[in-house]
C-alpha cells in the first residue's frame, strides 16, 4: 500500500495535506482498526482515547456518516521528553491517528508530529517530533 504525504489542495482532492500522511487499507474498519492498534504498539505506542466520530455526531446532531474512529497515540518515552523540553506541549499530545471506513477499503491518516510541534520552535523538541514521525511512518508502511 502507498504511504501518502499530504499538501493542502483544493477541496475535491483529499489525498495530500501539509500536515499528515496515511495509506488506503483494503480491509473492513473494525479490522483496520485492530491492525492499527497492533502496528501502534510493535513501534511503542499506546492508545490512549479513542474518539468514535460517528457515534458522537449521531448523539449530538442526528446526523449519520461512515465509521470514523480518532485515536490519541503516545509513545511514553518520547512524551515524556517532550515534556521536559516544554512542559505546556500537552497542549499538541497525543498523536492523533485517524481510521475511516472508505467503502469497503480503510483510510489511515496520521497527523504529523513534526508538522505539530513545529510550531513551538524548540530544536530539542522537532528532534523528538522527528523520531515520533519516524515511528508513525513505520506504522503505517507495516500496515500494508
Amino acid at each position: 500500500m502507498p504511504i501518502y504525504e499530504y499538501r493542502l489542495l483544493p477541496k475535491e482532492s483529499t489525498m495530500n495535506t501539509t500536515y499528515g500522511f496515511g495509506t488506503t487499507l483494503p480491509v473492513p474498519y473494525e479490522e483496520a482498526i485492530l491492525r492499527v492498534k497492533e502496528a501502534l504498539k510493535a513501534e511503542g505506542f499506546g492508545v490512549l482515547t479513542e474518539i468514535d466520530v460517528r457515534q458522537t455526531l449521531r448523539e449530538k446532531l442526528g446526523v449519520e456518516m461512515e465509521p470514523y474512529i480518532i485515536l490519541g497515540a503516545c509513545n511514553p518515552p518520547l512524551a515524556h521528553r517532550a515534556l521536559e523540553q516544554e512542559p505546556d506541549i500537552g497542549l499538541l499530545l497525543p498523536c492523533n491517528v485517524v481510521v475511516r471506513a472508505d467503502g469497503k477499503s480503510s483510510r489511515v491518516d496520521v497527523a504529523d508530529p513534526q508538522v505539530m510541534l513545529g510550531i513551538v520552535g524548540n530544536d530539542e523538541l522537532n528532534a523528538i517530533a522527528e523520531k515520533a514521525k519516524r515511528r508513525l511512518q513505520r506504522v503505517v508502511a507495516s500496515l500494508g
